[in-house]
């Protein structure tokens, strides 16, 4: 779980407009972006959980898909929940992932992102963007993101950090709970979680 958070807290993406960035490009300026305001803010370097909160919260998550996100962790049952169900599965996801990266970001120190060769075709709609984490006094971090088109922007649904998916990582989760228990109360048992943690 430490090179989760260490991976993450390597690539927070910003909220600022990027249309006509490649993926790459999105990736290595939003990074260079926040791990700057990450560097200026005392606050945040000292462990403040509001500040870091909301730093997540407005840089990191709009530049999410969430909706293809909860749709690859659910698998079938993502096919198979109401309407409200996948509104409310997404919500309590989303806030999960707010403190994942919340968490992460906590975890920054000084490492550097190695950028590794990009090639994409003009007409693709998906992309990786390769990454290594250098880290002082031990082996690099591999992180791999992907990103696909939703209208003009690029958007994350997937992180692999040292060949485990998110997504899947996720999915393997939750399926287990699902089976037993059902949709709703996987939901339920993630908004309790959220609840406690976040004090809301």
């Amino acid at each position: 779980m430490k090179k989760w958070w260490m991976a993450v807290a390597m690539w927070l993406v910003s909220s600022v407009a990027m249309a006509g960035m490649t993926p790459d490009q999105l990736v290595k300026k939003t990074a260079d972006d926040v791990i700057e305001v990450i560097k200026n803010d005392k606050d945040i370097q000292a462990g403040n959980q509001q500040k870091i909160f909301a730093l997540a919260e407005e840089k990191i998550l709009p530049n999410f898909d969430f909706e293809k996100v909860a749709r690859l962790v659910l698998g079938k049952n993502w096919t198979n929940a109401t309407p409200e169900q996948k509104t409310a599965f997404q919500a309590e996801f989303k806030t999960l992932l707010l403190r994942t990266y919340a968490t992460a970001l906590s975890k920054y120190k000084n490492q550097v992102i190695e950028y590794k060769p990009f090639r994409m075709e003009p007409s693709a709609e998906s992309a990786t963007v390769k990454t290594a984490i250098q880290q002082p006094g031990g082996d690099p971090i591999a992180v791999d993101y992907t990103l696909g088109k939703k209208g003009e922007d690029w958007k994350v649904y997937d992180i692999v950090i040292e060949g485990v998916s998110l997504v899947t990582n996720y999915r393997s989760q939750f399926a287990q709970e699902i089976r037993q228990n059902g949709l709703d109360s996987l939901t339920k048992k993630l908004a309790d979680k959220n609840k406690a943690a976040t004090g809301k």
